[in-house]
């Protein structure tokens, strides 16, 4: 018989907001992870802060935020009207406790339900409030979400507004690093989203005029939009739209109440739909929804009152009402774009004359390869039954699906011996591997065609769930796992030449890395160091001394299983595949995969000649 564990008052117990907070990180914030993703705690953290000194913009209150990153200190000062003084400690340190349940302080507020700043408190070692009213201040200091300082100024001469720094906890959040590449993505939606904001980050400033119409124009190359941006804006509305001449999917960028919804939601939704209609309507011809939307680079951003989002990261919205009097959130976007877009495009006969030439290449296109997409997913679906590519994760299925898919990954190795180790280390809730054979091929210049034609391409387009849309990817990281030596480097060229090519908003909203796996495993007796590069080679014998042993490690396949869950565990080491933002997407493919070998070859001789002048550098000391 089995024996039962009791279970009485003792079992039963009530935690304060804080223990909550930190024991259960990931309902607040999301994942937690190391700064290497955008999506990671560190900077939903920033975001909570700033989200408040954004709402105090949208309420007419101080035009300009300061932020400044150094190191692992966050700092953010707006000149808004300032936290009551009275209520300093309890907005940060209490529960349920905020302005914005007041609609007539906030009226279409981002954060609504006091817990942002909280959780900010909660996760950081240091957690400094100061506010700044009517010739007065309050301040407040905290560690863990515990108060250990607090202080009232009768005077001050300082702007009135509200200052908040804090230093992320580094047992939450383990070898993190704020990527300031990520942090400026954020900050540039801010202004966009809010034309006349001033922010300065650590001295650079950031600033839009023309909203959406601006972040289209900066994300994209001019030379590659088939027209100039359509700009529609409404009392709670904003829209920019164009066609790219050459990218295949679709692109968007979505907003509510300043919020970027990475994940869309209900507006979005709305937003595909109204596109369609408008489009057939203006035509007067049922045309394909796909061959309408394909190639479209858009965003829209709305404003609603108590908006509902699907979790505390507001990633996605689950709102269906504007709020007040106004329709539900389909039937606002359809009626504006049913007005706003179709006036434009009769007073625009060029800009209706090239999207009908568009919707038709893409209605040509899309038939020519009717044929070889049926053959390529019964391919697909063959292998998959087959197991032969892929060894998918348990996030999909069941309670898993809903609570961890931030958490997704998907290795894409070479060889069944690297395959093999991952698998076998990996966690299977959460972390997929997909298989190559061999080198892939370099995709660059070639037509949509070849990724159902190539047999690799379309497994992997399968396994990803790309072949719509970016919406329907199934795994947040796609992580490349290849060794480091040249066949290593060159199959991820090619890998990165294929997102590039066919899929960029894969890079765009940062979904692809590579993992970082040790060169050398430096070790004595007592300590064992991984070193992933000559520099930490060299660090380590130094520590290690006298004479350690050292192991370089040729391949993946080289390293244990048991050596592998290390890192790919809760210690990984990923970089982020990011978009030079002075070089557009085809000057990239053009530099690293076009006929320029003389011009490759001195960059990388002067990029080799940098890392092994640090290892002289090491050594001398």
């Amino acid at each position: 018989m089995s024996q039962q564990s009791n279970y009485t008052e003792d079992n039963i117990r009530s935690l304060d907001w804080k223990e909550h907070i930190r024991m259960r990180p990931g309902m607040y914030i999301g994942k937690l992870g190391d700064g290497s993703s955008p999506d990671d705690g560190i900077y939903i953290l920033v975001k909570e802060v700033l989200d408040n000194s954004i709402d105090e913009f949208v309420m007419g209150a101080g035009k300009t935020i300061d932020i400044s990153i150094q190191g692992n200190k966050v700092i953010v000062r707006d000149y808004g009207r300032g936290i009551p003084l009275g209520k300093v400690v309890d907005v940060v340190s209490k529960m349920n406790t905020g302005g914005k349940y007041d609609s007539r302080a906030f009226k279409k507020a981002v954060g609504l339900n006091g817990v942002g700043t909280k959780a900010v408190n909660a996760l950081s070692t240091y957690f400094r409030v100061e506010s700044t009213r009517d010739g007065k201040s309050a301040s407040a200091e905290f560690s863990q979400g515990n108060l250990t300082d607090q202080e009232l100024l009768d005077e001050t001469s300082r702007r009135k507004g509200t200052k908040v720094s804090f230093i992320a906890d580094d047992t939450i959040f383990k070898n993190y690093k704020y990527r300031h590449e990520y942090v400026e993505r954020l900050l540039k939606n801010y202004v966009y989203l809010n034309p006349g904001l001033t922010i300065m980050f650590n001295g650079e400033k950031f600033y839009s005029e023309n909203g959406l119409k601006d972040l289209l124009q900066d994300n994209s190359n001019e030379s590659d939009l088939l027209y100039p941006i359509i700009h529609l804006k409404g009392e709670d509305i904003e829209v920019a739209l164009t066609h790219s001449k050459t990218q295949y999917s679709e692109e968007y960028h979505s907003f509510v109440n300043g919020q970027n919804t990475t994940q869309g939601g209900t507006h979005l939704a709305a937003f595909r739909e109204a596109l369609v209609k408008t489009v057939r309507e203006f035509f007067g011809k049922n045309y394909d929804a796909s061959d309408i939307r394909k190639s479209v680079v858009s965003a829209v951003s709305i404003k609603v009152m108590e908006p509902v989002f699907e979790s505390q990261t507001k990633t996605k919205l689950g709102s269906t009402d504007m709020g007040g009097d106004l329709p539900t959130v389909r039937t606002y976007i359809n009626d504006f774009l049913k007005t706003q877009l179709d006036n434009y495009l009769h007073k625009h006969s060029n800009v209706a004359e090239a999207i009908q030439r568009k919707i038709l290449q893409a209605e040509r296109e899309r038939k020519e390869l009717s044929g070889i997409r049926k053959l390529a997913k019964d391919r697909a679906k063959k292998a998959s039954l087959h197991n032969k590519k892929l060894r998918d994760c348990r996030v999909h299925l069941g309670d898993l699906k809903k609570d961890r898919r931030l958490e997704s990954t998907l290795f894409i190795t070479e060889g069944d011996s690297a395959s093999g180790s991952i698998t076998k280390s990996r966690d299977v809730n959460t972390q997929a591997v997909f298989s190559l054979k061999g080198k892939p091929l370099n995709s660059y210049g070639l037509s949509k065609k070849i990724v159902y034609e190539n047999e690799e391409f379309n497994l992997l387009q399968s396994a990803l769930n790309i072949e719509e849309s970016i919406e329907d990817l199934r795994y947040n990281n796609i992580v490349i796992a290849t060794d480091a030596d040249v066949d290593g480097m060159h199959i991820r060229l090619l890998l990165i030449t294929f997102f590039l090519q066919f899929f960029p908003e894969v890079i765009k909203e940062g979904h692809l890395y590579i993992l970082q796996t040790p060169l050398f495993r430096v070790r004595n007796k007592k300590e064992t160091i991984y070193c992933y590069s000559d520099l930490e080679r060299v660090n380590a014998i130094e520590k290690l001394k006298p004479k350690p042993e050292i192991t370089r490690f040729k391949g993946l396949g080289e390293i244990s299983p048991d050596e592998f869950r290390f890192f790919i565990g809760d210690d990984i080491r990923l970089d982020p595949v990011m978009l030079d933002k002075d070089m557009s997407i085809e000057q990239l493919l053009q530099f690293y995969m076009g006929k320029n070998t003389p011009d490759r070859q001195e960059f990388i001789i002067n990029n080799l000649k940098v890392e092994l002048d640090l290892v002289e550098e090491v050594k001398a000391k």
